[in-house]
Formats: C-alpha cells, structure tokens, sequence
C-alpha cells in the first residue's frame, strides 16, 4: 500500500504509519482505530489526560506507568497499549491526537473511502450523521468516513471539510456575507 508523502513527512505521521504498519501485520486495523477513538475522546472530554499526555514534567517511567494503568483501565487493545508505551519513553505523547488523525486518514484510504470533518453549531445524532454520509457519498462517488465536532460559534449549519475541498454552510458565514454586502 502506498503511503501519502504529506503523512510520512511529520513526525506524527511516521509513528501513525508505524502503528498502522503494526495493526495491519496483526490484522487489528479496526481495534486499534476503535482505541484510538476511545483516546481521542478521553483527551478531549478529561482535563486529567490531556494534562498527562502534554505534562512536561513527568518522567518517562511516570508517564510510561500511568499511561499503562489509563489504557487497562479503559480497555484498550493491547498492540495500542504498548504504542502508548513506546510514546511515552520517547517523550512523545504529546503527539498522541495528531497521531490519531493521521492513522484514521490511513485506515480511511485502506478502507477506500473519504474522511470528512464536519463542525457543527449543535452535537449531530446518528441518524443525521448517517442522513451526511449518505448525501457526501452521492456528491464524492465513495463511502465517506465522518469525524464530528462542535463548535457553538458557528451558530447553525454545518462546515464540512473533504480532503481540500470545504463547504461552508454556517450561520455565521452566511451572516458576514451578508454584512459585507450591506456594508456595499
């Protein structure tokens, strides 16, 4: 499989193409996606750990140990705990969520399908996100994986990003453009 020059070229990216190499060998692509996804929202919902995966003064063998008992505790596979292991001895967790969004893009591209990151005013139900997928699917001509977030600023309407491609169809760009043309 070839692998996207962009990603290879951070150092984010060399540790997600290490671990997707790993998961894909082990044929656990899809359990080690769902335990990055557990980590991705525990570094976004707990203050706790995303101060211990940025905390500079934690020794490696502090973090190293902590970073075990947190992945045991939540259940993470095994391959992936040890990844969290490698991170922290190599002072590298701090790399953690840039590292999962390039293995999701990995995983995305093996799987053949689109990923997009949709922002929305309000947090979208299953049903919306399926009712999205389907109406990105039919304008991309592919499956379309979906990575929401919620940003209240926007006010309504949705923001989806597809690779370089943006559609903007929040309130708040829909209210500027409108100021901007009064303003006339």
């Amino acid at each position: 499989m070839e692998i996207s020059g962009g990603i290879q070229a951070s150092l984010s990216g060399r540790y997600a193409v290490a671990l997707f190499d790993l998961a894909r060998d082990a044929n656990s692509l899809d359990a080690v996606a769902e335990s990055l996804a557990a980590l991705k929202g525990a570094a976004t919902e707990s203050p706790d750990f995303k101060d211990l995966i940025t905390s500079p003064v934690l020794s490696r063998d502090a973090a190293g140990k902590t970073i075990a008992a947190v992945a045991s505790s939540m259940g993470i596979d095994p391959l992936t705990t040890k990844f969290l292991g490698v991170l922290a001895q190599n002072r590298r967790l701090a790399q953690l969520p840039a590292i999962i969004r390039a293995y999701e893009t990995l995983l995305s591209n093996h799987k053949g399908e689109a990923r997009a990151e949709v922002t929305s005013a309000h947090a979208l139900s299953k049903t919306q996100i399926t009712a999205l997928q389907k109406s990105l699917k039919a304008r991309v001509g592919r499956n379309v994986a979906v990575d929401a977030k919620v940003d209240p600023a926007i006010l309504g309407g949705l923001v989806v990003k597809i690779g370089s491609q943006m559609i903007d169809s929040s309130i708040r760009t829909r209210l500027n453009s409108l100021a901007l043309a009064m303003k006339g």
